[in-house]
């Protein structure tokens, strides 16, 4: 089957470089569909969807766009049309991977795009923008940031051999049936999951695979969250072992894991089975600018540091305390079917006795704030565990198990 790579740009900037494409992918064995997104500009390269589809698609007609043009106004237009006939194209196995290329607003503008695209469908974003923080591009989607390291405007012998990477890219990508069908007959479980926690995820894991269940992890360092939520709203993921909480802490104390303010609703708002573990609460991550450093604010804390640039302050009885009642206010959404595991002897490696941020007495505290703020009708158990022993993952894992298997796993919408 003849393998097609989608081309998305602004024909009339990116004309020249998007028909050298076009070649390359041809000279592979495929063939290259183009999608113009440019609104004001001419271009003399033939395209599969000119941009006044797209524009019709996105609810407006080019003609209008034209009449008044502004950049932010024509460009949510060409988004929304622009999306929804990939997505058409793709439900359709019409197109197999996606090249994009551009510099500021054209990252931008295609990056928008590619992150409501379905996970698994190759995406590549050659851009001048791949070399510097590229998180608010990617988002919680898999787009693969490649970059053009010269300006994208015109072709010489060094972008000729970047492009032609880049086409080798798609067209290899477009080989792999991009499906995700995990094919077991089990709801999905996903695992969130810090460094602090690995021994016993990893133990997770297995005790879950012997049951017959697959499981998806995430690094719980904010984004990781969101994207574990996202698969929760898109039916990829139908049940939850959330372990590691470290982005609920880093959201109430300004740390680097923070999550947003939807993290730990949206199993609850769907009715998903979930079994909630208040994992690597006993620190948070703070960034300093010189290694090994501490800052003035927590020179009276028990702390550590997971890279010269990442200090690890143990967070004290009363802050583990705020930490709970926002953990608390969150979990108002979940009902019947959410249990929450205390692991008494500490809440991650780092906390468990002989560990680097063992702190008893803020433990008890926190114990304490469990007992109180954790909403009433949520399950409590609780055990004389470090979250990583195998006793506590073995009881967190049956215990979801059991919930999923009791009543099914299918929820609402969130």
């Amino acid at each position: 089957m003849e393998k097609r790579v989608a081309i998305l740009a602004t024909m009339d900037t990116k004309g020249t470089e998007c028909r050298f494409l076009r070649q390359e992918i041809e000279k592979l064995g495929g063939r290259a569909f183009l999608i113009d997104i440019g609104v004001v500009g001419v271009t003399d390269i033939e395209v599969d969807i000119d941009k006044s589809t797209v524009a019709d698609e996105g609810g407006r007609p080019l003609d209008d766009l034209l009449s008044n043009p502004t950049r932010q106004e024509a460009s949510q237009v060409m988004v929304k049309g622009a999306i929804a006939l990939l997505k058409k194209l793709i439900e359709e196995k019409r197109i197999h991977s996606l090249i994009s290329l551009g510099g500021t607003q054209g990252t931008n503008v295609c990056c928008e795009i590619m992150q409501d695209l379905p996970y698994g469908f190759p995406k590549i974003m050659l851009s001048t923008m791949a070399s510097g923080d590229t998180s608010s591009f990617v988002g919680i989607k898999d787009i693969t940031m490649m970059f053009s390291v010269s300006d994208i405007l015109g072709l010489n012998p060094f972008s000729r051999r970047i492009l032609a990477n880049a086409a080798g890219a798609g067209y290899g990508m477009a080989q792999v049936p991009h499906s995700i069908d995990f094919g077991g007959g089990k709801p999905v479980i996903g695992i969130s999951n810090l460094g602090v926690l690995t021994r016993g995820t990893i133990k997770a894991i297995e005790l879950f695979g012997e049951r017959g269940y697959e499981v998806i992890v995430f690094h719980a360092v904010g984004s990781g969250g969101r994207a574990m939520e996202r698969m929760m709203r898109d039916g990829i993921i139908e049940a939850v072992f959330d372990f590691g909480m470290g982005e609920i802490a880093d959201a109430v104390h300004e740390g680097l894991r923070a999550g947003d303010d939807d993290r730990l609703t949206v199993a609850g708002k769907l009715g998903l089975p979930q079994v909630v573990v208040p994992g690597g609460i006993d620190h948070l991550g703070i960034w300093v600018n010189e290694p090994n450093s501490v800052p003035e604010r927590y020179k009276d804390h028990i702390y550590s540091f997971h890279n010269p640039h990442i200090f690890v302050p143990r967070t004290n009885g009363g802050e583990m305390a705020e930490i709970m009642k926002s953990v608390a206010q969150r979990l108002q959404w979940s009902k019947e079917r959410t249990v929450f595991l205390l692991p008494k002897k500490g809440v991650s490696s780092y906390s468990a006795e002989g560990g680097a941020l063992y702190d008893r007495d803020s433990d008890e505290v926190f114990h304490q704030a469990v007992r109180e703020l954790l909403p009433r009708h949520i399950e409590l158990i609780e055990m004389d565990n470090n979250a990583e022993d195998e006793a506590f993952v073995r009881k967190a894992v049956d215990t979801l198990i059991d919930l999923v298997e009791s009543k099914g796993s299918s929820g609402t919408t969130a």
